[in-house]
């Protein structure tokens, strides 16, 4: 205990460690070792590491973090995962509200990247056709949207 103290300055934190290092000791068993107090102080050293590593990452993770919210964006913003969600709901069902053929169009172009020429040689009409229904379902899609 003292030894994790003195490493870490924080009696809590040494209390858990030191709780760990004997539920590491008794998941062992029975084994006879010769240095059972070094055996421990390697238990005890081997956590500390393993501490250090997780507070680098989450300081590395904490510092991208901070970058991203220096730009005014918070990822993890609840209310702003809450409005993306109600958004893609309105997309999802402003999609569903087009015509079936306009609708397999617009996901195969936009969704699936198929190419506007094979869209309309699969369709058998003109690019221009396949044109004025990607436009019909964009309209569409923004006046939904936008709640228009």
């Amino acid at each position: 205990m003292a030894y994790l103290l003195r490493r870490l300055r924080n009696h809590a934190e040494a209390e858990d460690m030191a709780q760990e290092v004997f539920v590491r000791l008794a998941a062992q068993g029975t084994v006879e070792m010769q240095s059972p107090e070094g055996y421990i102080f390697q238990i005890a050293a081997n956590l500390l590491r393993d501490r250090s590593r997780r507070d680098r990452v989450r300081n590395a993770y904490r510092a991208e973090v901070a970058q991203v919210e220096g730009r005014g964006i918070d990822p993890l913003d609840p209310l702003r995962i809450v409005g993306d969600r109600e958004a893609l709901s309105r997309i999802r069902a402003a999609i569903a509200d087009l015509p079936e053929r306009t609708r397999n169009i617009f996901i195969l172009n936009r969704l699936e990247n198929v190419d506007r020429r094979m869209l309309a040689e699969s369709y058998g009409t003109s690019i221009s056709t396949i044109d004025r229904e990607l436009a019909r379902a964009l309209a569409h899609l923004t006046s939904r949207v936008r709640g228009e």
